[in-house]
């Protein structure tokens, strides 16, 4: 939930019934109704949180993991195809590929504080939010092979590559480490994660004025060890993250959220691998510099 703003509103509208929905029952006894949520203790949240979900007869049915798959893989080709057509614009215009990298970045920040904080979850907002992810992410791609591969370089042994692969195994390595239970996403782990996450977002505000100031590439740190520290923690932060998503789609299909909520999980999911993703670029790149 760290990783996403929207995720907090995923458990208070739980708490509340998800304005329509309410788990447990008077039989059910594992939540409480709009209206009640401020009067739970903890324990009893905690109770909800473990108990299977129930949703009222005549309301729309409850999230589950295939529509989380569904929504994710849907997001994930349109980052996918827009990608494409990034790359292609930036390849041909340098000045556009700038133009989608500044604007997709800045675009992507705001879309993503609307859909976090609007009242009402919006798909089309989501679906524009990947179109604008994907034009950004295949600039960016872009830059990063035009300018740390060497000439002639095979695409398979490039720096995207490398990213691309990268992000697959940490995916698939977190998702084992916490289904298997290795990884525990405690109360205390969201918090510090979530401490975490706002204290680097400040720094790579503050590390991109400087960058821009200074006309470095990479800012603080450069390509020294220090600079390479730096990525690694990122790299770690954004891995880490990916449990407190897996956590959050666990807790919505427990708690009964409405299908709709499928897309907010996957967005969420989108957006914590296209951060690792970036950070495996600039973790190479420094490397290879």
């Amino acid at each position: 939930m760290a990783s996403n703003p929207a995720f907090n509103r995923l458990s208070k509208d739980a708490q509340q019934g998800y304005a329509g929905f309410r788990t447990g029952g008077p039989q059910g006894g594992s939540g409480a109704t709009h209206g009640t949520t401020d009067q739970l203790s903890a324990q009893q949240l905690q109770d909800m949180y473990s108990a299977p979900s129930a949703v009222r007869p005549g309301t729309d049915r409850a999230v589950t993991m295939d529509d989380v798959v569904m929504k994710t893989l849907t997001l994930f080709a349109i980052v996918l195809v827009m990608g494409a057509v990034g790359w292609g614009v930036a390849a041909a215009n340098d000045g556009l590929g700038l133009l989608l990298w500044m604007g997709g970045m800045v675009a992507t920040l705001v879309l993503g504080l609307v859909i976090a904080f609007k009242k009402t979850l919006s798909v089309p907002l989501i679906v524009g939010y990947a179109v604008v992810e994907g034009l950004f992410i295949g600039a960016v791609s872009q830059f990063f092979a035009a300018y740390f591969d060497p000439p002639n370089t095979p695409a398979f042994q490039g720096i995207v590559a490398q990213a691309v692969l990268a992000t697959v195994a940490t995916f698939a390595g977190m998702f084992i480490a916490y289904k298997t239970g290795l990884i525990k996403v405690t109360a205390k782990f969201r918090r510090i994660v979530t401490m975490m996450v706002f204290g680097y977002a400040i720094f790579a505000v503050v590390n991109f004025g400087y960058a821009v100031w200074t006309n470095t590439a990479f800012g603080i740190g450069g390509t020294g060890m220090l600079g390479v520290g730096i990525s690694l923690f990122a790299v770690g932060l954004a891995a880490v993250t990916l449990a407190l998503d897996f956590d959050a789609i666990d807790y919505a299909i427990r708690t009964g959220a409405p299908q709709k909520y499928s897309w907010l999980l996957a967005h969420g999911l989108i957006v914590t691998l296209v951060w690792l993703y970036i950070e495996f670029l600039r973790l190479f790149a420094r490397l290879r510099e």
